[in-house]
């Protein structure tokens, strides 16, 4: 149980600094390329927008805490 709780502590440690460091991946549909093909034709990345990058889950998340925690502090 130790060693898993040491696990998950270092796992999360590594994704906070991954998100601090490099906040944007990939997009996963289009995989970086901003666009897909759909019926023989290609078309903008729904997901992406053709920015070709998305947020990442925990900088999105770490972006809301910190929005929440600045508008109860003014």
């Amino acid at each position: 149980m130790l060693f898993a709780m040491a696990a998950l502590a270092l796992w999360l440690g590594g994704y906070a600094v991954l998100c601090a460091v490099k906040p944007f991946t990939p997009c996963r549909k289009c995989r970086g390329l901003g666009k897909i093909e759909r019926f023989g034709k290609e078309r903008m990345c729904p997901r992406c927008h053709n920015h070709k990058l998305r947020l990442r889950v925990g900088r999105r998340a770490h972006n809301a805490w910190r929005r929440t925690h600045a508008a109860g502090v003014r």
